[in-house]
Parts: structure tokens; sequence; C-alpha cells
């Protein structure tokens, strides 16, 4: 059996040992419990749980924008986000029969 050194935060660590008694194991077995599953997952798997976690992340973010108070508009979170008067910085406008870009400073 081989040794493995890492880094790891020292509360990080005094936590993950007081876990780890409190499921009746050790730090180590946990982590070989983890390189286990790390590499004997299979690639469908590993899709499978991005997809999930993917979908609870919209879901998040879709029930975010869904709490606009009553009568106002309700669009997505990409629209609240350009709702803003940033994108006047970019237009373009026209004076004296001239076109020049409008740019505000930050």
């Amino acid at each position: 059996m081989s040794n493995l050194t890492i880094s790891v935060d020292d509360q990080l660590i005094k936590r993950a040992r007081v876990r780890a008694i409190q499921e009746g194991t050790s730090l180590s077995a946990k982590v070989r419990e983890f390189l286990l599953s790390y590499v004997n997952e299979p690639g469908d798997a590993l899709v499978r749980a991005r997809q999930e976690s993917t979908a609870r992340l919209m879901a998040a973010i879709d029930a975010t924008t869904s709490k606009a108070p009553r009568g106002s508009r309700r669009g997505t979170l990409r629209e609240s986000l350009y709702e803003t008067d940033f994108r006047a910085r970019d237009r373009v406008a026209t004076q004296g029969g001239k076109t020049k870009a409008v740019r505000r400073s930050r």
C-alpha cells in the first residue's frame, strides 16, 4: 500500500476527523472510499450527475426570477439582467448628422 501526501487546511482536517469518528471510521478510510468511487464511477454516471446538477441550478435560477412582484413583467434571468441601463454605453447616438458611439465612464 502506498502513502499519499496532500496539503489540506488544518481546520478541514479536524472537522473531517471528527465526522469520521462519528461515523465509526477513520479519515484514511473515508479518503480511500472517495478515491475508489472516483476511479470506479462510470462515465455515464458522471454525465448524469452533471446533468442533474445543471437542472437543479437552472430550477434555482427560475425560482429566483419568478419571485417578481404581482403585476410586474415576469421574464428570464437574462432579461432581468439586461433591463439595466448598462446597454446605453454601447448605443449609437446621432449628433449633427454624424454617428458616434456613446460610452459612459465607469
